[in-house]
């Protein structure tokens, strides 16, 4: 369960990755952004990418909180370093102590 989650986070995050560099320039960066030839039809396609951004986004951010939340759940079974020194120290032979 845990790999496929993982799966699905990396696709989300190259599909995240490709919508944010899909959106035009919003600040003229070096005057590299879209030109405003068509502007209305720029606008509803930044919309379409604006939306589709922030629910990958928040189906990414889903993803990696239940990928926290299993690998927790598989840790949280395991003993404390503390104990587990015990049960080592228990099976060592132990020396006889002189009187």
């Amino acid at each position: 369960m845990e790999s496929l989650l993982v799966l699905i986070n990396v696709l989300l995050a190259i599909i995240l990755i490709i919508a944010i560099l899909l959106q035009r320039s919003e600040g003229g960066a070096l005057g590299l952004g879209v030109s405003q030839d068509n502007f209305t039809s720029a606008r509803s396609v930044g919309n379409f990418l604006t939306k589709f951004t922030s629910i990958i986004a928040t189906l990414f951010i889903i993803c990696s909180i239940a990928i926290v939340a299993i690998s927790r759940d598989e840790f949280r079974e395991t003993q404390s370093v503390l104990e587990k020194e015990e049960e080592e120290n228990s099976n060592l032979p132990q020396i006889p102590q002189s009187k």
